[in-house]
Order: structure tokens, then C-alpha cells, then sequence
């Protein structure tokens, strides 16, 4: 299996200034996100303080960052990260698809503002998950409902009816559903994840759903699910001046540290990230 000198979670301002850094120092990189690189700033109508771009559209500066990183022979892969382990001297990241590994990681994957649904914390790991794909073979035979926040849950709801005996997909977005037959599409909103030591519910609004297990399918999960060990302080990435995190070789940038949410200041924190991971990679070396 190859090995890439840095690995990227995100594809937004923090992760391409890390990717275009790390790359122009000869490092190999990947780069895990969207072929869209980033939503957020796709729906920017107009941004004044990134500079040497006044007034410019979000969509129009996003077309700036991809014609750099193509110019430099950047790809994204279009696959959400599930699982990221320190295995010492490497990082083994786990997608829906494959395996890589990475000497340095570095997280940048933005900010997912969107809550909790009550009691998804208090039953992580007791029926509420965040990868259906990793834990279907747990519901063989059983009733799964999946909270699907983008177009990338369809796929593992389809996945997961292929072991369980029934699966809700709730969807919080609008779209045409691709979704096969032995899926039920749930149009309600998700409330309340109830149970005595497991999940035994799911509380929407105007109806309950009985089931043993539910999956939340953002964008992105929790930094510290999806990093084991990973310090997280009032829920963003604790790093230091290095960008740098609690864990040796895993740095972070952009939203997912803190405010202010600010494009000028992500892309400043992923040129940081990357240029102390490489210094880090020919300390070693």
C-alpha cells in the first residue's frame, strides 16, 4: 500500500493552502473532500476581506482555488473519511471505499454547525453511529433509521437494506432521492434518540420511529469520533501555534480550530499546518 507524506480531511481554503504548500516542498499528498471543494464558499454572494479579491463571488474565487490545485496536479477523491488511527510511525484512514496511510494528517474539514439531536450523544456506541457502511454487519436481521444530511447517505442507506430488516432514511435536504424500494423515506424532523440502555426510538415530530439503531450522516463527523484521542476544547480542534494537535504528526486548520470563521484566516492556518508537517516529515527522515 503506498504511503502519502500528508494526508488532508477537507477541500476548503484550510485543506488546499495545506495541499498546494505541502506539494510545492515535493511531499506526496492526498486530499479527501469534495469535487465541489467547498459548499460554504459556494453560497458566498460577495466577499470583501480576502485580499487582492475585493467584491469577488464565492463561486468565483472557488473557480480561482481550482484552477490553482489543477495547474499544480492536485486531485480531491470524492470520499468521506470515517476513521482516523495513529499507528505510530503512520495514520491508517478508513473511508467507505478504501484504506491509506499517511505519515502526517492534517485536519481541515471545517466547522459542522448543525446540533446534536438530543440523547445522539449519550447513545454513541449504544445504537447511534456515524458510518453505516462500518457497522451494517451489526444490524443483520434488524430495523435501522438513518438521518441523512446530504446526497452521500443515499448510498449507505441502500448499503445497509441489503442486511436489515427494515431501514428509515430521513433526509435533511431536499432532492430527488435515489433510494432502493426496501428503504422508507421518513419526511418528518428528527427530535429526540430515546432508550433505556440502547436505542429503542427515534422522535420526530410528528410520529415515532421504533428502531435499534440510528445513523447521523453529516458531512463530516465529530473531530474527536473521528479521531480517537483527539483533545477537543467548547467543540473545536485544540492546537497550538504549529497547528498542531495533541496527537504526534496530526495537525489541524481552518473553522474546525476556532474563530473566526474567516476564509483569509483558514488558508493562513493550512499554510501553517502544512509547513510544519513537512518540517516534521524531514526531521525524521
Amino acid at each position: 500500500m503506498e504511503r502519502y507524506d500528508i494526508a488532508i480531511i477537507g477541500s476548503g481554503p484550510a485543506g488546499l493552502a495545506s495541499a498546494i504548500n505541502a506539494k510545492t516542498r515535493n511531499k506526496s499528498v492526498i486530499v479527501f473532500g469534495s469535487s465541489d471543494l467547498s459548499k460554504k464558499l459556494t453560497l458566498a454572494p460577495v466577499i470583501n476581506n480576502y485580499l487582492g479579491f475585493y467584491g469577488i463571488r464565492g463561486a468565483e474565487l472557488q473557480e480561482k482555488f481550482k484552477e490553482h490545485i489543477d495547474n499544480m496536479g492536485i486531485q480531491i477523491e470524492n470520499v468521506k473519511v470515517n476513521n482516523i488511527y495513529a499507528m505510530g510511525e503512520y495514520f491508517s484512514i478508513m473511508t467507505s471505499k478504501d484504506t491509506y496511510e499517511a505519515s502526517k494528517v492534517i485536519l481541515a474539514m471545517g466547522m459542522e454547525h448543525t446540533k446534536p439531536l438530543k440523547g445522539e450523544d449519550k447513545f454513541l456506541g449504544r445504537g447511534v453511529g456515524y458510518c453505516a457502511t462500518c457497522d451494517a454487519p451489526l444490524y443483520k436481521g434488524k430495523i435501522v433509521t438513518i438521518v441523512g444530511y446530504n446526497k452521500e447517505a443515499e448510498s449507505e442507506a441502500n448499503y445497509l437494506a441489503e442486511l436489515a430488516s427494515k431501514v428509515y432514511y430521513v433526509p435533511r435536504y431536499k432532492d430527488e432521492y435515489q433510494l432502493v424500494s426496501a428503504v422508507e423515506i421518513v419526511k418528518d424532523v428528527p427530535v429526540e434518540i430515546v432508550g433505556d440502555k440502547k436505542v429503542e426510538k427515534l422522535k420526530l415530530k410528528s410520529r415515532e420511529l421504533e428502531t435499534d439503531g440510528v445513523f447521523v450522516l453529516k458531512d463530516s463527523a465529530p473531530p474527536e469520533q473521528l479521531v480517537p484521542g483527539l483533545y477537543v476544547e467548547d467543540g473545536h480542534i485544540k492546537v497550538n501555534r504549529k497547528m498542531e494537535t495533541n496527537i504526534d504528526g496530526c495537525y489541524a486548520a481552518g473553522d474546525c480550530t476556532g474563530k473566526p470563521y474567516q476564509y483569509m484566516k483558514a488558508v493562513g492556518e493550512g499554510q501553517v499546518a502544512a509547513l510544519n508537517a513537512v518540517e516534521k516529515l524531514y526531521t525524521k527522515a
